[in-house]
């Protein structure tokens, strides 16, 4: 009986367990019909997920374009690989396969191909399969193909083998304004983002919206008749107009790497202003780099806004617009040079050579003396005033140029020695940005102009621009009078027999106004730095002298000069490459050729006239043009009809069928002319007259052809 009564408690025991656990079940499904949501996941938004085919329509970034539209920044697309090595993904595989089923073929096809060894790629297809994988990828290799890649690939037809659509940043000029620009570059999203230059300052503009398209699909990806498709539509990002002229940055960027391979200097700076706007057509920094091809980045600031430095002799030109201004600077007033003492300092300001003697403060000027620059603000001025003339050129503030991380320099200027040597640009820091600044209102009539890159913001979406820049004057510091005396005093500087920038200055076709400057370099306790080479050496230019339409600055720090070396010679070289040929791609007249006589008849009116009478009419005037091609019709010439030929000009004229002339022995304006009658894409290097030419004489010619041609002296 005992034994009986035991086992019916046990059975009892079980019965209860099952009838708790199937009310726990019942219960349980119960709860899920009727909340549709397991451990907080809603099933119908999981049974979605699962049976709807999700991608993303990536949004283009921005493009980043120059003032004429030339791209300097877009999206280039590039392709991730993966394969498919789930059997299951071919559910008929007798009439179609859509896996990896022949491991080997395909290891061999695309392994050449994304440069990997066919074992290798094997490995990966056999790992994916023994480990039950859906798919698999091949590391960087198999990632930011090209499109060439990808064409080479799919030509193969091999199953199972698929891309994903990617975009990556490409700068087509490669080191190019790289730290004006700034670099973009995708994150672990795949999303492309702007880390430094106006890539970064702008990111929220360049950035897109991305779309979506969504569909319901089978377990073997296949569209459902009854879909329920849903599209939305991706924004592109806005597109940024800069400033910056394409073909007068690649003329400074020729410059700046020939003088870094051949001197070798620690840092250079070079920027290039419209006076009359603001706007910066060319900025570069060395070292730079190749946002396509980063490698080991030396430098990721834009120095010229970013990195203050003691100017040298260069604010001289603000020191004596100052005591124009005043109407205390008598340019031929004498005094000693050599030395300036006072008895508030303890070692006398001293001049770099000390020989002159008794000389003019015009000569002062031209000979880049410190003493006539201290004696201006000691004895002329007085230190209060010339502090007023700095501020009022903004040397104690940021110029608010629209790109990220501008530092202003300090004006030292507490102590009597301090005011003497901020004088002649010691002491007290800039950066370039800011001489530039301030030289707009020496070029442009005492008005001072905000420097600027930033020209327009469009939304490609509607077209409409969303920002637009104009020109902005910010102030005032001199009179248009005074402003022409110092361009004056300038233009002496190239010309005169003492001038620091005699025979180093000067170019072929347009005359210059500029100053010198070599400042000393700290050396922290001990010092200013001492050597041929331990200075930064600097040209703030302008041409044509009279009525400047380009300001240039220009610094280079140590260079790596030989003992017969002047450290003018980088900077003049790219001084002079640049501004000559700058001049001449904006069409300035030549203000050179003043003195040089004209004909005595005008330009015939070539566009009636026919080919062979032009020809016989130029004749009687003892003129030879040159002729671009065969064609019987005068289509186009550098002097339009009814103007006066210069003796000197070189006549071009363009016919129907033009065909490459041999260009050897040409001067840079000439070139020029010719390249814009024939619409070529230009680029050259060098200075002085051609000695190659890339395209060969006698070649037929098209509208938009790549010209390269080199210049030497």
């Amino acid at each position: 009986m005992k034994d009986s009564n035991n086992g019916n408690w046990k059975l009892n025991l079980l019965f209860g367990i099952f009838v708790a656990l199937f009310l726990f079940i019942v219960g349980r499904f119960a709860f899920i019909q009727v909340t549709g949501e397991v451990q907080g996941v809603d099933l119908q938004e999981w049974a979605n997920r699962q049976r709807t085919n999700y991608s993303e329509i990536p949004a283009r970034r921005g493009y980043i374009v120059d003032r004429n539209g030339m791209k300097l920044a877009q999206d280039l697309m590039i392709y991730r690989l993966y394969a498919i090595v789930d059997e299951d993904f071919s559910p008929n595989p007798e009439t179609r396969i859509n896996h990896v089923a022949n491991l080997e073929e395909t290891a061999n096809g695309i392994a050449p191909i994304i440069g990997m060894e066919a074992e290798e790629v094997y490995s990966i297809l056999k790992f994916g399969v023994d480990k039950g994988l859906f798919q698999v990828e091949f590391g960087r290799n198999g990632s930011q193909l090209s499109r060439e890649q990808k064409e080479q690939i799919e030509a193969l037809k091999l199953p199972g083998v698929h891309f994903i659509e990617e975009a990556k940043r490409y700068y087509p000029n490669g080191i190019f304004a790289s730290q004006l620009i700034g670099l973009a570059q995708s994150n672990d999203e795949h999303q492309i983002t702007g880390i430094t230059g106006i890539e970064a300052q702008l990111d929220d503009y360049l950035r897109g919206e991305n779309g979506s398209i969504s569909f319901h699909r089978d377990k073997y990806n296949t569209k459902l008749l009854n879909s329920n498709e849903v599209i939305v539509e991706a924004k592109d990002g806005y597109d940024v107009k800069l400033t910056i002229d394409q073909k007068i940055q690649t003329i400074l960027e020729d410059a700046m790497s020939y003088v870094e391979e051949m001197y070798e200097p620690e840092r250079m700076t070079a920027t290039v202003i419209d006076p009359k706007t603001g706007e910066i057509l060319a900025m570069s920094n060395r070292p730079s780099y190749n946002p396509n091809k980063l490698g080991e980045v030396e430098n990721w600031y834009n120095d010229v806004v970013s990195t203050p430095i003691e100017p040298g002799s260069t604010v001289k030109v603000f020191t004596i617009a100052a005591a124009i201004e005043e109407g205390v600077y008598n340019p031929n007033e004498t005094f000693k040079s050599g030395s300036f003492k006072i008895d508030q300092i303890e070692r006398p300001i001293t001049d770099w050579n000390q020989s002159w003697g008794m000389i003019t403060y015009d000569e002062g000027f031209q000979r880049s003396s410190n003493v006539a620059m201290s004696k201006i603000v000691w004895d002329k001025l007085g230190p209060d005033r010339y502090l007023e003339y700095l501020r009022a050129f903004h040397f104690d503030q940021p110029t608010g140029i629209d790109l990220p991380r501008e530092q202003a320099g300090t004006l030292l200027y507490r102590y009597p020695v301090e005011q003497l040597t901020t004088s002649f640009g010691q002491g007290s820091t800039v950066t370039p940005i800011q001489v530039v600044k301030a030289a707009t209102a020496i070029a442009n009539d005492g008005k001072m102009m905000k420097p600027y890159v930033i020209k327009q913001i469009t939304d490609p979406n509607t077209g409409e621009n969303v920002l637009e820049k104009e020109p902005e004057v910010v102030g005032e510091p001199i009179s248009k009078e005074t402003a022409d005396q110092v361009l004056k005093a300038m233009e002496s500087v190239i010309t005169s027999n003492v001038g620091t920038g005699r025979n180093r200055y000067n170019l072929e076709s347009y005359t210059v106004a500029g100053k010198t400057g070599t400042a000393q370099i700290s050396g922290g306790s001990s010092g200013y730095l001492v050597g041929h080479e331990n200075y930064i050496f600097s040209f703030l230019g302008m041409a044509p002298s009279d009525d400047p339409k380009l300001i240039m600055y220009i610094t280079v720090k140590q260079p790596k000069l030989e003992p017969y070396e002047s450290g003018s010679d980088p900077v003049s070289y790219i001084f002079k490459h640049v501004m000559e040929n700058g001049l001449h791609y904006l069409n300035i007249q030549p203000d050179k050729e003043r003195n040089e006589t004209y004909h005595d008849f005008e330009m015939p009116d070539w566009k009636t006239m026919s080919k062979d009478a032009l020809l016989s009419e130029l004749a009687n005037h003892e003129l030879v043009p040159i002729v671009i091609g065969n064609g019987n019709q005068i289509v186009d010439a550098n002097i339009e009809p009814g103007k006066q030929i210069l003796s000197t000009h070189k006549l071009i004229l363009m016919t129907d069928q033009p065909t490459m002339p041999d260009l050897t022995g040409w001067s840079v304006r000439n070139v020029n002319e010719f390249v814009q009658l024939a619409g070529l894409d230009f680029e050259m290097i060098g200075s002085g007259f051609v000695s190659s030419q890339s395209i060969s004489p006698d070649e037929t010619l098209e509208s938009g052809r790549y010209l390269f041609v080199e210049f030497k002296n």
